[in-house]
């Protein structure tokens, strides 16, 4: 699913790539690490690792003692355990009851959102002869999945009442831990406190409580609790710009090709589909294979910018599919096989995800995940394996 199931000779690749330098990620755990204080770590890899490849970080992350590890879906999950990847993984997402048993096998910790799903689990760890482990998930405000936290006693005692099932933790997710506003986010981690003052109550052993994400992470310590999440912050990129930026990160990946074609534009004369750009002069223009078949965005047309040469240059026409151009001036210099950055730096100058999403119109997530697999990902740093 995420990773090509045929190594292709490195001849044949093409000359765009993303670079993932692990070193910066470790460097930028480290950083989380020291700011969370002690809470334990549970980095979020949903999504080919934000776009960085799975099963890489996965590792990296694991060598470096991560409490464990989150994905999205019951497949994420089980590729880590095939791939060898040992520690907790907690899958987030809803489930669906047909799945239990490949949750069961694969050893994944289950999200159980509701009375029903919980007491589901249990049956079909009992049927199995096994022990399913599972964190119960608490909407506070997110309005997602998880029952409210008026009703989230009722899954707690459901959790006390099963016999083939462990609660190893409960948890919610904030909703606007990233802006520069944090009253919503103080009044869902008062309702977090609330809903799980059941077990206080009673004199029960209190599960493993999470809640704080990159946002939180970065500007709501109150709310770091046993575990953080970091998803997007351990990638060296802040989850919006309203955020206050206290823990300071790298960005671990830069997006690279290189000049293809290169041709003096005349005056008057189109690029692109539709034919609507056109130089008032005569310009250089360098075509670099890359489009959005690769997950650089449509919308980035005729507003985009890329590094050629150390500077700053747009891209000029439509992106097509496989290909976008680029305007390097009347008097730009580049040839074919001049690296071109479209994430990362250049000399002094530099492009991040986040540029990229305020030019396309969406956010730094959305770019980063959209870097499909077609871009071939190329590890670099101490914890490259072979």
């Amino acid at each position: 699913m995420f990773e090509p199931t045929v190594a292709l000779d490195p001849r044949l690749s093409r000359p765009t790539f993303a670079e993932i330098d692990l070193d910066l990620l470790a460097s930028n755990y480290r950083a989380v690490d020291k700011a969370t204080r002690g809470a334990g770590m549970l980095p979020v890899l949903k999504a080919n690792a934000y776009g960085h490849g799975l099963l890489p970080v996965a590792r990296h992350l694991e060598s470096l003692g991560a409490a464990g590890l989150a994905v999205a879906f019951l497949e994420e999950g089980a590729l880590l355990r095939e791939a060898g990847i040992r520690c907790p993984i907690l899958v987030m997402g809803g489930i669906d009851v047909n799945q239990i048993p490949h949750f069961l096998r694969y050893d994944l910790t289950i999200t159980a959102s509701s009375v029903e799903k919980l007491r589901e689990v249990d049956r079909t760890a009992s049927a199995m002869g096994m022990t399913a482990r599972i964190h119960l998930k608490v909407d506070t405000g997110m309005g997602r999945i998880g029952m409210r936290p008026d009703t989230a006693p009722a899954m707690f005692r459901a959790g006390l009442e099963a016999t083939s099932v462990v609660v190893e933790g409960v948890y919610s997710h904030f909703a606007t831990a990233d802006r520069a506003d944090l009253t919503q986010t103080r009044r869902q981690l008062k309702r977090f406190r609330r809903a799980v003052s059941f077990y206080l109550d009673r004199g029960l052993p209190m599960p493993k409580l999470h809640l704080a994400n990159s946002g939180a992470i970065l500007q709501h310590p109150d709310s770091h609790l046993d575990l953080v999440r970091p998803g997007i912050l351990l990638f060296g990129v802040y989850p919006s710009d309203e955020v206050q930026r206290t823990v300071d990160v790298t960005p671990v990946l830069a997006w690279k090709s290189r000049v293809v074609f290169f041709k003096v534009q005349p005056a008057g004369m189109p690029v692109g589909y539709g034919a609507e750009w056109h130089p008032a002069c005569n310009t250089r223009v360098v075509t670099v294979p890359v489009g959005y078949g690769d997950g650089y965005f449509h919308a980035l047309s005729d507003h985009g910018r890329v590094l050629v040469g150390g500077r700053r240059r747009p891209i000029v026409g439509g992106v097509c599919m496989d290909q976008f151009m680029v305007d390097i001036g009347p008097g730009g210099e580049a040839y074919n096989g001049d690296e071109v950055v479209l994430i990362g730096r250049q000399g002094d100058e530099s492009i991040t995800a986040t540029d990229l999403a305020r030019w396309a119109g969406t956010i730094p997530y959305e770019v980063l995940t959209n870097i499909n697999t077609r871009v071939d990902r190329r590890y670099l740093g101490a914890g490259v394996t072979s």
